[in-house]
């Protein structure tokens, strides 16, 4: 029986744009300001992936952040976590760090490898306006920890966050129901993958190896490696056919819907907000 009555349709695709952050690591950057309001609560997903060093050894020194949720997902590589509330966590294949930042933390993301393959994805996700303010929280989930489910067609489901096929993720958020699904399809060519997502939630699709289809009532789109499908917000899913070996992120979340003041490192409501915390970082008031 399928899980999926009535499947989304692909909005747009979106080509990222290669950039540089911290201290000059190469990335791709998926989800900017354009797309913050379309894809609420989401406010960032960047995507990394190097085989040479010198494209992230230098890595993200020392920054503050305030207001928003970083989640870090470590595909290959390995990354040194520290920051001004105490915490420490070394991020390795296939673990998350989950941060919350809150009223505010200064941290950094080193590298702890020399040389191999680096790759994974950093999302920000907002913090509704009563939170925004709250109490830092931090933690390190390794990949034995982050639960799976394989489907009846062989797709393994690692469920970072929400819940997929009868498996509970490893974090779970009241008000913006995170989704965050690394899906694994197998060798055999075709497998599809349906996954339920309430129509108000804003979801894409993100495939970091192979290619797959989006197949909706109305319409198959292609996606292929290295793009983004912006889900249309009708229908009660997603159903995805995939070529080989595809690997493929699935994220939606529920809206919140509240104004969004940003500046760099700082996600609040108002420009007065963003004043406040620039001064808080300057007078030493972040860690």
């Amino acid at each position: 029986m399928s899980m999926v009555q009535k499947a989304r349709s692909v909005e747009r695709l979106v080509q990222g744009q290669d950039t540089q952050d911290g201290a000059g690591v190469r990335l791709t950057r998926l989800l900017s300001h354009d797309l913050q309001e379309r894809l609420d609560p989401f406010l960032m997903l960047d995507a990394f992936g190097s085989e040479n060093p010198g494209d992230y050894i230098a890595g993200f020194p020392n920054h503050p952040h305030r207001g928003f949720e970083t989640v870090t997902y470590m595909v290959a590589g390995r990354m040194r976590h520290k920051d001004s509330g105490g915490h420490e966590g070394l991020l390795q294949n296939g673990g998350v760090q989950w941060m919350t930042a809150g009223r505010g933390l200064i941290h950094s993301e080193m590298p702890e490898q020399e040389a191999g393959l680096m790759e994974g994805f950093q999302l920000w996700l907002n913090l509704p306006a009563k939170n925004k303010m709250c109490e830092p929280w931090y933690r390190d989930i390794q990949s034995e920890s982050i639960p799976e489910t394989t489907t009846g067609h062989d797709v393994l489901v690692r469920v970072i966050a929400g819940r997929s096929h009868d498996t509970e993720g490893a974090i779970q958020r009241e008000q913006t129901e995170p989704l965050f699904l690394d899906l694994h399809f197998p060798s055999t060519e075709g497998v599809v993958f349906e996954q339920p997502i309430p129509a108000t939630h804003n979801a894409f699709v993100y495939v970091y190896r192979g290619g797959l289809e989006i197949v909706s009532n109305e319409q198959t789109t292609q996606v292929p490696i290295q793009r983004m499908a912006v889900l249309a917000n009708e229908g009660d899913g997603v159903v995805l056919r995939a070529q080989a070996n595809t690997r493929a992120i699935v994220i939606a979340g529920n809206p919140l819907n509240e104004p969004i003041a940003q500046y760099g490192p700082f996600v609040m409501n108002t420009r007065e907000q963003l004043v406040q915390a620039v001064d808080d970082f300057r007078a030493g008031l972040m860690g």
